[in-house]
């Protein structure tokens, strides 16, 4: 846990999954201080003439975009951390892509401990679990 969605607007490379999960891996942890081995990332590689941004795809606006939300629990982190972590994060994919559209997102969704979870336990769970 975490788990990322990711969705880029380029051709699918290996070397541009290796790159962007680096990227993740390294920016979630260090700043929203995730286990790296328990973080699972899914990339989406979509066409720039199937994505559309104000009316015009992104291959007539000569832009790239991307999109990416990721689930923690919430309480886990503050306001300043997911704050800083979307800015790293857009300047990075800036830096990955290349002329990064405005209209990219990223989005922190903090989920209660009680309904979310892997390996078949919640993280609630986990949490009394490890209490004395």
């Amino acid at each position: 846990m975490p788990i990322l969605n990711v969705k880029v607007s380029q051709p699918a490379s290996a070397k541009l999954v290796h790159d962007i999960s680096e990227t993740l891996l390294e920016l979630t942890t260090r700043i929203l201080r995730k286990r790296r081995d328990l973080t699972s990332i899914a990339i989406d590689f979509v066409p720039q003439d199937n994505w559309v941004v104000g009316g015009s795809t992104l291959a007539a606006q000569g832009r790239n975009s991307v999109y990416f939300d990721i689930k923690v629990v919430d309480g886990t982190n503050t306001k300043d951390e997911k704050a800083q972590y979307i800015h790293e994060s857009f300047a990075a994919f800036d830096k990955l892509l290349g002329n990064l559209h405005p209209e990219s997102y990223i989005y922190v969704h903090d989920v209660r401990a009680e309904a979310y979870g892997f390996g078949g336990q919640t993280q609630e769970y986990r949490y009394i679990k490890a209490k004395p």
